[in-house]
């Protein structure tokens, strides 16, 4: 069975940092894509990193030059760093790994960005 799990997330001040983590149990991180998805509140999920099996990485581009997306599959983990966060980054966090009809996601971590 597989199993994402993230963590992280949190309150945080207007240009703070936050890592979120991505652990998964049951499949090889090393051979998939991996993603970090965000929903804001009233609006839909978007994608805002992701990083491929063998590494070119994805960044939307509101978050260039701020976040940082890195995998560790000897953990089987990806990671998203977040530095300089704006109260836009504000939303729920998910992981998804792989693509239609074999994707996989994690259950979400809230991040919330205040002033």
């Amino acid at each position: 069975q597989v199993q994402l799990v993230e963590s992280g997330g949190g309150l945080v001040q207007a240009g703070g940092s936050l890592r979120l983590s991505c652990a998964g149990t049951g499949i090889d991180f090393s051979v998939n894509r991996v993603g970090w998805y965000r929903q804001a509140p009233g609006k839909l999920r978007e994608l805002v990193a992701a990083v491929n099996s063998n590494g070119p990485t994805y960044y939307e581009k509101s978050v260039q030059g701020r976040f940082t997306i890195s995998r560790d599959n000897a953990k089987n983990s990806v990671y998203l760093q977040m530095n300089d966060l704006e109260i836009e980054d504000t939303g729920v966090y998910s992981c998804k790994l792989g693509w239609p009809p074999n994707e996989y996601w994690g259950q979400g971590t809230q991040v919330t960005v205040s002033l």
